[in-house]
């Protein structure tokens, strides 16, 4: 009995179109954190991922008396997992009528990008998350505690890292995605990793890391592994989960003026942020385990108890970029591009550093 690969290969030389699958994700309406959605569609080899319906009432994006939701292909890569000529296809939620749906949050980011384009902004997003397996973080022993942080960050050996083939495969995987990740790392708390996102755009960055989280939820998958983004997956000593978002204008990249200049109007804007920055960031940013508290606004030189921070090279060579330190593990990236691409550019914008 021939395989189904036998049969495509057949077809194909019959001149029936050879099909492709690809694997539409989105953006859901579960609050309050949304998460990943996606399905497969079968297409014709050479056909371009077309617009395609969904159950908005399964995903808390609609009622079940009007349920029917749009997806609109945004971004499309390679998909790794699959292989062959499959691709991930991104997507924005419409309406029927084709106008953004209320969780698209992509959206409003492209409006801000496209009326700032001039300034050129650039991201780099670090992403924490820990994994977990039967209800506690990989690296926990069962009725009890690890070791207390400190030999986790950067480690090395089986006592101090765990996780490591999922990570390793899911950096492989989002390389062959073309994806712009740029770096892991083991982080402070057992089972907590980082991947890094950028340099990219406004709208690049939040498209390759929604597919990067995908693919991580998906790769962990594979092992049986849950990964989360939670902002304090365990309550006490330990460290939580950010995404330091890293930012920088043209201007910034060129000067230091320009740079305390997107400090302040982060300072003078600082509640619109934080309430936009993840759910549950109250307990994340305490004032302790690397972060500034929540309610007060703080940037300084190589300071990671700062809301702020200023890399030590920026100030020495008068010019570079900022860390946003306050970001949640589980924020939005389009919605964390769009707060600071608007605060900042318009402030360099009205302070004639363009």
């Amino acid at each position: 009995m021939s395989s189904v690969a036998d049969e495509r290969q057949a077809a194909s030389f019959e001149g029936i179109d050879v099909t492709y699958k690809a694997e539409y994700i989105w953006i859901d309406g579960t609050e309050p954190t949304a998460k990943l959605r996606s399905k497969t569609k079968v297409l014709a080899d050479g056909a371009e991922p077309p617009l395609w319906g969904f159950d908005g009432s399964s995903t808390n994006q609609a009622t079940g008396h009007s349920s029917d939701l749009v997806l609109k292909p945004v971004f499309t890569c390679p998909d790794p997992i699959r292989g062959g000529d499959n691709v991930l296809v991104m997507c924005e939620v419409l309406h029927t009528d084709l106008t953004p749906h209320a969780t698209n949050t992509r959206a409003p980011l492209a409006e801000v990008a496209e009326k700032f384009a001039e300034q050129d902004s650039w991201f780099g997003i670090e992403q924490e998350y820990t994994f977990f397996k039967e209800g506690r973080p990989l690296g926990f022993p069962l009725g009890g505690f690890p070791a207390p942080q400190g030999g986790y960050y950067c480690g090395v050996g089986a006592d101090e890292v765990f996780g490591r083939d999922i990570v390793e495969l899911h950096l492989d995987r989002c390389l062959a995605a073309g994806l712009k990740i740029s770096g892991i790392n083991a982080e402070v708390m057992p089972g907590q990793w980082e991947f890094q996102v950028g340099p990219a755009g406004p709208l690049e960055v939040g498209d390759h890391m929604w597919v990067a989280r995908w693919l991580l939820y998906r790769t962990a998958e594979e092992f049986d592994v849950a990964a989360t983004l939670d902002p304090k997956p365990v309550k006490g000593d330990w460290n939580g989960a950010g995404a330091h978002t890293n930012f920088s204008t043209k201007a910034m990249r060129e000067g230091y003026e320009p740079i305390i200049t997107a400090c302040e109007a982060l300072a003078d804007n600082a509640m619109e942020h934080v309430k936009n920055y993840g759910h549950g960031i109250e307990d994340r940013l305490t004032g302790h385990h690397e972060t500034a508290p929540w309610d007060k606004f703080s940037y300084g030189v190589s300071d990671r108890g700062a809301s702020v921070r200023i890399p030590w090279q920026v100030e020495v060579d008068k010019k570079g970029y900022i860390e946003d330190r306050r970001p949640n593990a589980n924020v939005d990236p389009y919605v964390v591009a769009r707060l600071m691409v608007d605060t900042c550019c318009t402030a360099l914008e009205k302070a004639g550093q363009i």
